[in-house]
């Protein structure tokens, strides 16, 4: 058996939230302003604290991936923090049994003056790298980021996805024994997100140990062996990574008083959100579960919070089952139509004939356009599909192995015989 490359026990962390309250703006700078007089008459309120980890205790093996996720305000930054000694735990310890690389915020360390190149050995450096090693590394680093034409270029011309890029480049090519990664896998553009993916996927098959946080659950489920979840700074469940998915996702859907429209968990501008995603039969009546071969309609509601219109937008829900997309919908893909958004309404989307098996099956919703997204929700909704005769010819099934386990698709045969 492998032996121990990171050993928490009883960790906790408790901060403590000042004592003085500054309720606006116009509180801070009557502050700043009492504090220049040397007068100090800001109101006092009695000291708080916040449990952020409490009691998280666990082993990682040396190879192993751990994927760590939670709702926000879960403990995950904080505990990989503790992990990566940038912080000390308030009560109970961490051994690590060798090296260390942080990836937690992409591109600390960069001066804006300096060029690609600078960078890269200054950021290196800073990260414990040899500049021997640097010197060997230094043109698959760059390759990887795809800034060759601007390397020598002041990172401050960079555009925000070539800085992280390059950034993220420099730390996936240190060699660390122990990599500590905290939502990174998601800079950059799609193209240089699968090399990321494709890059922490060699990090695991050359056997080192990472640590992962993501609210990308997919990746997580692909790329992590075990996974842990944590809930208000406790660990409350640990196990296979679907497994624990699955409960988070169920404590999700069955977090009372917490609507779509509440959900913090989600990347957004906050300017145009998802609000709720209902379903509907043909009739537009409440539809929930709906059976394979149903028409259904599937209702994505929006709303916009600031007066603006929103041009040339598309609204997209996916439904997947496990880590695998089963069913793209996207309002840009099958029509030319723009759609401009404001205020507040509603997209359907028609499925005539719906082609999933039965099982439970999550919907993620986003609006965006091809410069920016707008509203992101992972995990948006559930839908319950009920087996059916998707065919009308009687028979739901063929072979009940695989039952639940694809899609059905319209198909015809013919048989002839050759001799």
């Amino acid at each position: 058996m492998a032996e121990i490359a990171i050993s928490a026990r009883h960790v906790s962390k408790e901060y403590v939230i000042a004592g003085i309250n500054h309720d606006t703006l116009r509180d801070r700078i009557a502050h700043g302003c009492r504090s220049l007089l040397g007068r100090q008459t800001a109101k006092k309120v009695a000291p708080r604290s916040f449990q952020a980890l409490n009691d998280v205790s666990f082993d990682v093996r040396e190879g192993e991936v751990l994927g760590v996720i939670g709702h926000n305000g879960a403990g995950k930054s904080t505990l990989l923090k503790i992990l990566s000694r940038i912080t000390e735990p308030t009560g109970g310890e961490v051994d690590l049994y060798g090296r260390v690389t942080s990836l937690l915020e992409v591109g600390t360390g960069f001066h804006a003056e300096l060029s690609g190149r600078e960078n890269v050995y200054l950021n290196a450096a800073m990260l414990g790298m040899r500049k021997v090693d640097i010197d060997k590394r230094f043109d698959a680093i760059v390759e990887f980021s795809g800034t060759q034409q601007f390397i020598d270029t002041p990172v401050k011309r960079y555009s925000s996805g070539m800085y992280v890029r390059l950034a993220f480049s420099v730390a996936a090519h240190l060699d660390p024994e122990i990599l500590i990664v905290d939502e990174v896998l998601s800079v950059g553009d799609g193209a240089f997100q699968k090399k990321c993916l494709g890059k922490m996927d060699e990090v695991r098959r050359d056997g080192r140990t990472v640590i992962l946080v993501s609210h990308d659950l997919p990746v997580v489920a692909s790329l992590c062996q075990r996974a842990i979840l944590l809930r208000h700074g406790r660990v409350v469940g640990d196990g296979q990574p679907q497994q624990i998915i699955e409960q988070y996702m169920s404590e999700a859907f069955t977090d009372a008083g917490v609507s779509l429209a509440d959900r913090t968990d989600r990347y957004t501008k906050g300017e145009l959100t998802v609000q709720a995603i209902t379903f509907l039969d043909d009739k537009l009546n409440p539809l929930q579960p709906v059976m394979s071969g149903q028409h259904l309609v599937i209702r994505v509601h929006y709303r916009c919070h600031v007066r603006k219109v929103f041009k040339d937008m598309r609204v997209m829900v996916v439904i997947n089952r496990d880590e695998r997309a089963s069913c793209i919908f996207s309002t840009d893909l099958v029509s030319r139509t723009p759609l401009d958004l404001e205020g507040s309404g509603y997209v359907d989307f028609h499925v005539p004939h719906l082609p999933l098996c039965g099982g439970r099956y999550f919907l993620h919703a986003a609006i965006e356009n091809n410069i920016v997204t707008q509203d992101w929700v992972q995990y948006a909704a559930e839908l319950q599909v009920l087996d059916g005769d998707y065919y009308g010819t009687g028979r739901m099934y063929p072979h009940d192995g695989w039952r639940g386990k694809g899609m059905f698709v319209d198909h015809s045969w013919r048989f002839e015989r050759m001799s």
